[in-house]
């Protein structure tokens, strides 16, 4: 254990038992405080990280965010010509240029104690949540959301208008996962801690949900809450359970994922979209 990691332990100990609160912190647990903001932005700690084949949240880090919020007033903020009303400030940009990221204007926010890569872009307008990890050469695209806690591997492409969904409460519950090069198309929704496989492509408007069954015709297997690694997936239709029931006329049918082998021709296109960022 971290003396950050103990630190954050006896102050949510402190805070349940109702010894400190936003009335009554000081100095020294303000300081913890920010110490762990920056440990989240530079990378040293995650809210997740993968252990064997299987990712775990680490839940003194989503305790910690919770402690942000809970020992620390609403403050009034500037930025641009907008003034906003937050207990924490947006993250301090200025870092991405130096390892080579960008972050294009109008909109593009990244809330403080979010880890952004290396090389990455952030197109506006999007919005990364505290707590989130976004890897190096990654890009998050117009009109994206990546929420609290959520983390995004190393080279990953997530198409205009995303949704991935942040999982901060119950601190145990892992938040969602899209691996290393993975390839997300527009319009896609990524929820409730749903583990997206390393090499995959997503096609377009897919929700990935674990309420939603995947049927992957590579180990002829129908899982619930992950996508495997070095898939191509679409949405597809299945026949409901109430499709007999007289109100559904010609049947009633439910979301669900297919999932198949990486073919060439998708690796090629993806292939291409990559060489429109060099």
């Amino acid at each position: 254990m971290s003396a950050l990691e103990r630190e954050i332990g006896e102050l949510w100990d402190r805070k349940q038992d109702g010894d400190v609160s936003a009335d009554t912190a000081g100095e020294d647990e303000y300081a913890t405080l920010e110490a762990f903001l920056d440990a989240l932005e530079s990378g040293e700690v995650r809210a997740a990280e993968k252990s064997g084949d299987e990712w775990e949240a680490n839940e003194w880090v989503k305790q910690g965010i919770l402690l942000n919020f809970g020992l620390r007033e609403i403050q009034q903020y500037d930025h641009g010509d907008t003034t906003y009303n937050d207990v924490l400030p947006l993250a301090d940009a200025s870092a991405y240029g130096d390892r080579g990221s960008r972050n294009t204007p109008d909109g593009t926010v990244v809330r403080q104690g979010a880890h952004i890569g290396s090389d990455c872009i952030m197109m506006s307008p999007s919005f990364v949540n505290i707590g989130a990890y976004v890897g190096d050469g990654t890009l998050v695209d117009s009109c994206d959301t990546v929420g609290s806690c959520a983390q995004i591997g190393d080279n990953v492409k997530l198409g205009a208008n995303t949704l991935i969904g942040g999982v901060l409460e119950p601190v145990e519950n892992a938040p969602v996962i899209v691996e290393d090069n993975v390839s997300l198309g527009a319009g896609c929704r990524v929820t409730s801690g749903f583990v997206v496989g390393e090499n995959s492509v997503v096609g377009e408007n897919t929700l990935l949900t674990p309420r939603i069954p995947v049927y992957d015709l590579v180990e002829e297997e129908v899982i619930y809450g992950k996508l495997p690694a070095n898939r191509r997936a679409f949405t597809r239709f299945v026949e409901s359970s109430i499709s007999d029931h007289d109100l559904f006329e010609g049947g009633a049918y439910k979301p669900a994922v297919v999932a198949t082998d990486l073919e060439t021709e998708t690796l090629e296109a993806t292939e291409r979209e990559d060489a429109l960022r060099e």
